[in-house]
């Protein structure tokens, strides 16, 4: 049996897993989650703003145009460079910030609203980082987080790859943050309203799903490195396969819907 690692062990595995492929190119399907958590949260204009685990900065840019004051943090340098960059393009002005979610850089009680997009669910010490949510909302503010749900799309292909790549001993499953129960318990203490929705997501064909997803996602890319060419062949048909299954198009490529769930909580 292995060892369990320490969370900071498996965090700076974490961080080689998203800082391998280029997840730039994957943040494209989290578009529209960004939407749908903001207008969720009902954000008011001239708030301050916290998009924490920001990627390729989608909410913090949601919330820019807004007319928010927004911050986003994101621990992948080259993540947050590609944020700053989408912001310059657009003329936002956002304040980007490479630092841990788990050791948020501010004062309690700094934001009006606290945001994360399929980003905290990807923490390792994940009651360390609702904690630091919780602590950087003000008083009345709000939090609002989207997160993958165990039995959707994503939460099946990381167990499928989990199958092929087992993860670091003692590592949480991400999709944790997508269970109505789990996320509660999470943010003990405070009410916790859930929706639970899907978002459509468009490739040629199941085959061209699996290697851009092979090429381009942390989780994906990192696993098969691992693999020798027979187990990444074997990885691959696997995610063919749940691409098929998941197939609601009646043309020739792939329509899938991926389920996630939106939790907002008020700060008493």
């Amino acid at each position: 049996m292995s060892t369990a690692l320490s969370f900071d062990e498996i965090k700076t595995k974490q961080h080689k897993v998203w800082s391998s492929g280029d997840y730039g190119r994957i943040a494209w399907v989290t578009v529209p989650l960004a939407e749908t958590l903001v207008e969720a949260a009902d954000l008011r204009p001239g708030a301050r703003v916290l998009d924490v685990a920001t990627g390729t900065g989608h909410v913090a840019i949601a919330a820019a145009r807004r007319f928010c004051d927004v911050t986003g943090i994101d621990y992948v340098p080259d993540l947050v460079d590609a944020a700053r960059r989408r912001a310059a393009a657009e003329d936002l002005d956002i304040d980007f910030l490479v630092a841990d979610a788990e050791n948020l850089p501010f004062e309690d009680d700094s934001f009006d609203y606290v945001f994360s997009a399929i980003g905290v669910m990807f923490t390792a010490d994940h009651q360390r980082a609702a904690d630091e949510l919780v602590r950087v909302c003000r008083p009345g503010g709000r939090i609002a987080i989207a997160s993958w749900t165990p039995a959707g799309f994503v939460g099946q292909l990381l167990k499928t790859v989990s199958r092929h790549a087992p993860p670091p001993a003692g590592a949480l499953p991400p999709t944790r943050w997508g269970d109505e129960e789990a996320v509660r318990s999470l943010l003990a203490g405070h009410a916790v309203s859930t929706t639970t929705t899907t978002v459509t997501q468009r490739f040629p064909s199941e085959e061209h799903f699996a290697d851009f997803f092979l090429t381009h996602y942390g989780p994906t890319h990192a696993a098969a490195a691992r693999l020798d060419e027979v187990a990444q062949r074997a990885l691959r048909e696997d995610m063919i396969t749940l691409a098929t299954a998941s197939n609601v198009s009646a043309r020739d490529t792939l329509r899938s819907e991926w389920e996630y769930l939106v939790a907002v909580t008020d700060k008493p």
